[in-house]
């Protein structure tokens, strides 16, 4: 029976068969030590018969071995035990060098990052960079139970469409049997028409970004949480909703994986179950004092600005996510809600500098959405909107819901540099393979 690494520690002073592949190997003559990875962690073996040894010649990491030995309480050993007197078995030999050293630090310079990506096959085996993506995996998870538990249904949308669902130029076409079809940007026409069925309803899926962008910020595939509710009563359910799950998300994560995050010097997290929130008008005129740089011109919030609030909060209320409010109707979506002012009924949330949701309420009023549309120079009767249309002609009640990236996410809860390095496989506007 295969015992693994996390395990080995409550089989000390019994036999024990590890499966899994060479991670380190040091061969010093007399005495021999390889460590052994599996999917929960590292075996360190000590090899001093002279035939296991041999067994070794030649092998490099990655090579997968069965191993059966005699565990011995180590507390310099990786789980606090090793295995002694093994018994090794090569089960898949590998005789070439790899092209990175997986058992040391990998770099995530800038400089480096287009080999990072190039081995990221074999790079991920690094013990560091597996972290980043439990991580990943533990956020997508929380966000999951947290909306089962508020009564919302996951459900799952084309990704290939005969519109624009934001009614935007920058989509990714292609031919789809001699009609032009685009790649989805969000689920977002789709997750509206299903709050006439269910009411509450999210997906986690990718979605795609024609930009010709080459920032720290931005690739071609995302992977988007998108969340729909209805019969709110105003924006503010809407911001509570995403508030809560943020804050349950982070904490739980912060808890859970709290030597992960260490290791990888992720910074503290301070956050409240209560979020500030500012206007952009009052983050335009704090910015201005504080550095003196006019902003006055400004109708959306500058990347600089968004940094430097998200700081202020922290330090003025212990709360490095920050709502700001106060978008100009000019700024908005054709399906947002107009509020007052010459503002949408919408605000974004910022997290560590960085703009990770738009939250509005959406115009779920027919004859007001068609006029919008209008304004915005998407046709209503459209093969892609004919349906989006229908659901609201047929009775939608007021609704709101929100959007965000579970790469930037990962990044920010990290502390990663840049948003590719939180995503297994990145696609940017260079970058296709592997």
């Amino acid at each position: 029976m295969r015992t693994l690494a996390r395990e080995l520690k409550d089989c000390v002073g019994k036999e024990a068969t590890i499966e899994g592949w060479i991670h380190k190997k040091r061969l010093l003559g007399g005495l021999n030590f390889i460590n052994v990875r599996d999917r929960s962690g590292l075996v360190q073996v000590v090899v001093e018969d002279k035939k296991e040894v041999e067994k070794l010649r030649g092998m490099q990491i990655g090579t997968v071995l069965k191993v059966t030995g005699n565990v011995t309480e180590e507390p310099r050993a990786p789980g606090g035990a090793e295995l002694h007197e093994p018994k090794i078995e090569v089960m898949v030999a590998v005789t070439e060098e790899p092209p990175v050293e997986i058992d040391k630090p990998l770099s995530h310079k800038p400089e480096n990052l287009d080999t990072l990506f190039e081995h990221r096959a074999l790079g991920l085996r690094n013990l560091q960079e597996a972290k980043i993506f439990i991580i990943r995996s533990q956020l997508l998870r929380y966000i999951r139970e947290f909306l089962y538990e508020n009564d919302f249904v996951e459900i799952n949308t084309p990704k290939l469409q005969a519109g624009a669902a934001e009614g935007g130029a920058e989509v990714f076409k292609l031919d789809y049997f001699g009609q032009e079809a685009t790649l989805a940007q969000s689920p977002q026409l789709y997750k509206q028409i299903m709050v006439g069925v269910y009411e509450r309803v999210f997906e986690i899926a990718p979605a795609f970004r024609a930009e010709l962008s080459a920032t720290t910020r931005h690739v071609s595939e995302v992977t988007m949480l998108d969340v729909e509710m209805g019969f709110i009563e105003d924006q503010q359910d809407v911001l509570k909703l995403v508030q809560d799950l943020v804050y349950n998300v982070l904490t739980r994560v912060y808890t859970d994986c709290e030597a992960e995050l260490k290791s990888l010097n992720a910074p503290e997290l301070k956050l409240t179950p209560e979020f500030p929130s500012y206007t952009m008008a009052e983050i335009h005129e704090l910015y201005q004092k504080e550095t003196g740089r006019d902003v006055s011109q400004e109708i959306d919030l500058t990347p600089d600005e968004e940094k430097w609030i998200c700081e202020y909060a922290k330090k003025k209320h212990g709360c490095e996510a920050v709502f700001a409010t106060g978008l100009p109707v000019s700024k908005m979506k054709f399906y947002h809600m107009k509020g007052e002012n010459g503002t949408a009924r919408s605000a974004d949330l910022l997290f560590r500098g960085i703009e990770i949701s738009t939250v509005p309420q959406r115009e779920h009023r027919y004859e007001v959405l068609l006029e919008q549309m209008k304004d915005a120079g998407v046709d209503p009767a459209s093969q892609g909107f004919a349906a989006y249309v229908s659901a609201f002609k047929h009775g939608l009640p007021a609704h709101g819901g929100f959007g965000f990236g579970i790469d930037r996410l990962t990044e920010k809860t990290v502390g990663l540099a840049n948003v590719k390095e939180a995503i297994l496989f990145p696609r940017d506007i260079n970058r296709l393979a592997p």
